[in-house]
């Protein structure tokens, strides 16, 4: 509540009254307010997305009205730290020389986003998700393939099959952090796989092989033509797709519909990175 007075440039006892005539004019509880902090109920919840639709379209309405097309404002994007870090932070140079007066925040850490919480205005997810009110477009397919660099071949020697990676150092997820089914994927390759060394980043994995630690499951538009890494069993991938989501609340803002458009233009452009071989 203090959090939100601070925000709002009030005091949190006006916040609070505020809040409470709201409440009893409704006749419902709104808020459930604890030691930790407050969450919605299932009618605040309710109220909260018919606000958000209403907002957003009073913002499209006023900016038709006043000849407006500009893209302006702030748009957050959540993103797996693999494409969050590798591939869209480089580009993100590429939004500001076409949307100058948008201001883009970008989030890439291992877990999912809730868009109806407003952690994320727009969403890169592995998989197509199954519920909630949303806008969902896919993206695009991507690889994974084993790799290890050329200094821990040298030092442990190459497998010649699948089964010899037990005598290896294998690299992998932290089993019990993994936010997504479709991220469990080391059991596709090796139905005994085990991590010795256990990362819970996509990124963090792929700089433990480069630095030679072990063998892992990389991301090929990481790994694909980096010096010193070698790509082993060239007939062994993993395909996965990313998505680009977003709430049925923001369709009509033009900075989100602005993002989605070039997100999927700069994937487009790059296609064959996502799965070269």
């Amino acid at each position: 509540m203090l959090g939100a007075a601070t925000r709002l440039g009030v005091s949190q006892s006006r916040l609070s009254r505020h809040i409470t005539a709201l409440e009893s004019a409704l006749n419902t509880r709104l808020l459930e307010r604890t030691t930790r902090g407050s969450t919605l109920t299932e009618d605040g919840a309710a109220l909260f997305e018919t606000v958000e639709r209403i907002e957003a379209e009073v913002l499209a309405g006023t900016s038709r009205l006043r000849g407006e097309d500009d893209v302006a404002g702030t748009v957050r994007i959540g993103a797996p730290d693999g494409f969050g870090s590798a591939f869209l932070a480089p580009r993100l140079g590429r939004f500001r020389d076409t949307y100058p007066d948008l201001r883009v925040q970008l989030v890439p850490v291992p877990r999912s986003f809730s868009l109806s919480e407003r952690e994320a205005d727009i969403a890169i997810m592995v998989g197509r998700p199954e519920k909630g009110r949303l806008r969902i477009k896919k993206l695009v397919d991507y690889s994974l393939g084993l790799y290890a660099s050329k200094d821990y071949l040298a030092r442990a020697g190459t497998p010649d099959t699948i089964e010899a990676l037990k005598s290896h150092t294998l690299i992998g997820y932290v089993d019990d952090l993994i936010y997504s089914p479709e991220l469990n994927y080391a059991q596709e390759i090796a139905r005994d796989w085990r991590a010795d060394i256990a990362v819970s980043t996509a990124v963090g994995q792929f700089e433990a092989v480069r630095a030679g630690a072990g063998i892992g499951i990389c991301h090929d538009f990481m790994a694909s033509g980096i010096s010193g890494l070698v790509r082993l069993f060239p007939n062994v991938s993993v395909t996965r797709s990313y998505w680009i989501v977003w709430h049925e609340n923001l369709r009509v803002a033009r900075r989100v519909q602005a993002v989605v458009q070039l997100l999927d233009e700069l994937v487009r452009d790059e296609r064959d990175h996502f799965a070269p071989f």
